[in-house]
Order: C-alpha cells, then sequence, then structure tokens
C-alpha cells in the first residue's frame, strides 16, 4: 500500500489552500494511506477530514502550554520524527510555495523513498528532493493553483494526464455547530439571514477600525441580523494579540441592534460558529480562508496583500482593495453594498 506524507506546518489559511492537493492525491490513490503532519496551531483545520488518515502534530515553541518547557517540545518533537520515519513513507509532500530549509529538513529527517516539493533556481537544500517540481511565478495564480503543481510526480507514476482543483472542504464538530445554531436562536430567534463579521486580523494593514464596523453594522441590522467574532484575548497579549477590546466597543455602541458577539477560544470552536453563519464578511487572512472552507459566501477586505493569490477559493466572493492597498480606506457604505450584491447572486443562484 502507497503511503505519503504531506507537510505543512504553516497558518491556517496556508493549510487550507493545502486541501486541494490533499483531495486530489486521495482521487490519485484512493487505498493509499496519506497522513499529514500540522503545527498544534492550526490542527483544527484538517480534524474529521475523510481524505487524511492520521494528522501528526506538533507544536512550535512560541506556541507551547503553559508549563511546558522550551527543551520538552523539542524532546516532543524528536519522538514524533522518529514515529514518522518508522512509518517508512513512499511519498513525502513538501506543500509550501517556496524552497525553504525547515520542510527541507523535516523531509530529511522522515527519510520517504521519495521528496516532492518545489524547486527554485539556487535553493540551498534542494538536493533532498528527489521530484523537484519548478516554480514559476505567475501574477494572476492563486495559492490552491501553485499547490496543486506537486501532483505532477504522482500523475506520473499513476499514468494520469490530470487533476481536478477541488474547492477546499473543512469539517466543524457536529455537537460544537448544534450549541452554536441554538445559541443563535436563542438570541436572535428572527428568521432573517444570518451575516458574520469578524474583526480581527493578524497585520495592521487588514485591520479595519471598530467606528467602520459599527457604521456598517447600523447599515446591516434593519434587514439582517449578525454575530460579532473577534480572536479573544488583551490586544497587548505577546505572539497572538486578541480583539476584546474592540469587539466590546463594537457590541456597546451597536446595543439595541440586530447583533450578538459569539466569542471563540479555539480553532475547533470558530470553525464551528463560523458553520452556523449564511454570509461572512471579512479582512484577508486564516477566518477568511475558513469560511470559504465552509462554503460561505464572502465579503473580503484586502489591504496590502494580494488577492490574485489569496482571495476565497471556491465560493461566490466580493474582494474590495483601495488603490491605497490601507484597509482603512473602504468605507461601511462600501462594504454593504458589496454584501447586498453577494446575497442577490446567492439567492438568484439558489
Amino acid at each position: 500500500m502507497t503511503k505519503i506524507l504531506v507537510v505543512r506546518r504553516d497558518n491556517i489559511g496556508d493549510l487550507v489552500c493545502t486541501l486541494p492537493l490533499v483531495r486530489a492525491l486521495r482521487q490519485l490513490y484512493p487505498a493509499a494511506t496519506i497522513d499529514i503532519l500540522v503545527n498544534s496551531y492550526s490542527a483544527a483545520v484538517v480534524e474529521n477530514n475523510p481524505d487524511i488518515d492520521h494528522v501528526y502534530v506538533y507544536t512550535k515553541a512560541k506556541h507551547r502550554d503553559e508549563g511546558v518547557t522550551v527543551l520538552g517540545v523539542h524532546w516532543r518533537r524528536l519522538c514524533m520524527t522518529l514515529s514518522l520515519r518508522r512509518q517508512r513513507y513512499d511519498w513525502v509532500v513538501l506543500a509550501n510555495v517556496s524552497c525553504i530549509p525547515r520542510p527541507l529538513r523535516w523531509a530529511r529527517q522522515v527519510r520517504g523513498r521519495r521528496t516532492v516539493g518545489f524547486v527554485t533556481p539556487g535553493a540551498q537544500g534542494a538536493r533532498v528532493l528527489t521530484d523537484p517540481v519548478p516554480l514559476i511565478h505567475q501574477a494572476a495564480q492563486h495559492e490552491v493553483e501553485y499547490l496543486i503543481q506537486l501532483v505532477q510526480p504522482f500523475l506520473r507514476e499513476a499514468h494520469a494526464s490530470d487533476a481536478a482543483i477541488q474547492p477546499p472542504r473543512i469539517y466543524p464538530d457536529t455537537e460544537l455547530k448544534v450549541q452554536y445554531a441554538n445559541q443563535l436562536m436563542r438570541q436572535l430567534p428572527d428568521s432573517q439571514k444570518t451575516i458574520g463579521i469578524n474583526i480581527s486580523a493578524r497585520k495592521p494593514s487588514q485591520q479595519w477600525p471598530a467606528e467602520s464596523f459599527i457604521e456598517l453594522i447600523r447599515l446591516l441590522t434593519p434587514t439582517l441580523r449578525c454575530v460579532l467574532y473577534w480572536s479573544p484575548g488583551s490586544g497587548d497579549t505577546s505572539g497572538h494579540p486578541g480583539d476584546d477590546a474592540k469587539a466590546q466597543q463594537i457590541l456597546e455602541a451597536c446595543a439595541g441592534l440586530s447583533i450578538i458577539g459569539m466569542p471563540t477560544q479555539t480553532l475547533a470552536e470558530l470553525i464551528a460558529a463560523l458553520a452556523v453563519q449564511d454570509i461572512f464578511i471579512t479582512a484577508d487572512g486564516g477566518a477568511m480562508h475558513l469560511g470559504a472552507a465552509l462554503g460561505k459566501p464572502i465579503v473580503a477586505l484586502f489591504g496590502d496583500s494580494t488577492p490574485a493569490q489569496w482571495r476565497p477559493w471556491g465560493v461566490p466572493q466580493r474582494v474590495l482593495q483601495p488603490e491605497s492597498l490601507d484597509v482603512r480606506q473602504i468605507t461601511p457604505i462600501q462594504v454593504h453594498a458589496a454584501t447586498q450584491s453577494l446575497m442577490w447572486e446567492v439567492e438568484q443562484n439558489a
């Protein structure tokens, strides 16, 4: 039986964009063992995925739990590496749109029979790759389209001509999803469509002001009900600052309107909570890709990132990006108009 290990050690959105590649591998090798190596921060993205047999999770030192030492993190990583080596993989796939040292180090340590990854001219360590795929940057190419090229050695091996690109899909925890659906019905019991609004973004250039969210909610709530999402915690938390204060400001300013806050403490909770929305408004980032992988129509606000490579994949969408590349220049009226237009499109195609 063929054994394949996919390595994607990056952030949430990157992992979501890797799922069509995993799906293509499953379609080519339906009886294969397909495992994936991810970091603990994004592991919930691949839980319950029917294309994946086993998820190996490692923890970066900066993400370690309270009471766990850096030495403990490295010891666990060593034990997992030895476990992966014992699996004797036929293929190790380095799912990065680059040729960078750390995934190459994983491949070297796992010792798969064949290793697939992108190669660029002069890249250090590329000799680890037994099946290199030339990386050719194209202006209008999406991350999903880049990554699907890594299936080329498998196509040759399986004597296949092509691999269809399926939309990424994630699978929320059923019990959590029911809990959030019940919470929504208790607090906003009417039958209006629900707009999920994510106010958090990791990059400063993608952070829309609280005042703009407040004005947008006032425009939306006469005919729609809104649910607010945000990264939990304080804004001065090291590593992953939260938006508790920003969320409180917005909710207090919108008191009496058809809106509730839906705080989530874990990635699994966020996935389940997003699953109960009809349409999702968010800045570019991990939450945007989660919404798309749940099949939600997306209104996406872009600052200085590249929509061609990072827009939502596989769902109806409206992408807003000002010429200044400063997300603060997008107006609430523009977002409201984009939301109305997207809702009309979805209803027409229903």
